[in-house]
């Protein structure tokens, strides 16, 4: 099942891009040396992914922020430059249902994911609705993010969307062939909270022994041998490729009809729990359509060297 509901939007003009902005690299930005990279994984939990086969690819070295973008750094972006959002041009995007606040009164639940609402008037700066500019906390990843949205802010920096094996090399921190940032061995519901993500029965009682419901700080727990800080939870990262699914079964096949045009997502967020979504693993892979914005999804820009 999708992490993600995909936007069903009516087609509309295209969003207003920027003239290109000037090479702002990121104060906190970190060189990731290239070479044979490792994308994919020996052991494919969600087949239908195609997480697998564990693989190589060579890299060209890179500059990636430490952080994904903050709601800080997307205000100079539409300071500086005027531009529109698309949640903002539609009217309207997708809040999970428990940051819904009550003064939003009824909304529309999303068919096969009652967890997702359609919210009016949910844009990056007000992300669960009308009212609710106190959730946009400046350190806290910027959401409502589209992935046009997205590489207009990477093109505004100077920068770009990051391939998969650039995101998955930078994610495993040296580590080579592991699971998580941080090595193999699984966050749980208890005592071992590396990251961000849902602890409890999902989607109804959330416990947050992680210390947060909703989005954390973007600069929050451990960063891996990089210095990279949470590419496992929080939210969910727009990269630069379509969401492709290598296969020649049918059912495979099949999805990848339906999935036509998406872009591909990675790192998972603070929604995913083992249980119904195990995507928060480095090789984990999901997609949304370009349009498409949400409470989890943000972005990370890198730069070439």
């Amino acid at each position: 099942m999708s992490c993600c509901p995909f936007s069903g939007r009516e087609p509309s003009d295209a969003p207003s891009v920027p003239i290109e902005g000037a090479r702002r690299v990121a104060e906190d930005a970190v060189k990731i040396l290239g070479g044979k990279a490792l994308v994919g994984t020996r052991e494919a939990f969600i087949p239908l992914d195609c997480e697998s086969p564990l693989r190589q690819q060579r890299l060209a070295p890179f500059l990636m922020g430490a952080t994904t973008v903050t709601n800080a750094q997307f205000a100079e972006f539409i300071a500086a430059t005027g531009y529109v959002t698309e949640a903002e041009r539609f009217g309207w995007s997708y809040v999970f249902w428990a940051q819904v606040p009550e003064s939003v009164g009824a909304t529309r639940a999303v068919v096969n994911v009652q967890w997702w609402r359609r919210v009016e008037g949910a844009v990056w700066n007000a992300p669960n609705g009308p009212g609710t500019e106190d959730a946009a906390l400046p350190d806290h990843p910027v959401v409502q993010i589209s992935w046009n949205d997205a590489k207009a802010y990477a093109d505004w920096v100077g920068g770009r969307l990051p391939s998969e094996a650039e995101w998955e090399h930078a994610a495993r921190g040296g580590l080579g062939d592991v699971r998580f940032p941080w090595g193999d061995q699984d966050p749980n519901d208890s005592d071992f909270t590396p990251c961000n993500i849902w602890q409890g029965q999902f989607p109804d009682m959330n416990t947050a022994r992680d210390g947060y419901r909703a989005t954390a700080p973007a600069r929050s727990f451990e960063p891996n041998g990089y210095g990279l800080f949470n590419m496992a939870g929080n939210v969910w990262e727009w990269t630069s490729e379509p969401f492709r699914l290598r296969s020649m079964k049918k059912e495979v096949k099949a999805r990848q009809a339906e999935i036509k045009g998406y872009k591909l997502l990675k790192g998972g967020s603070f929604l995913c729990h083992k249980s119904y979504c195990y995507r928060y693993r480095i090789a984990a892979r999901s997609g949304n359509s370009p349009d498409s914005t949400t409470t989890h999804q943000g972005l990370r820009v890198v730069w070439d060297l």
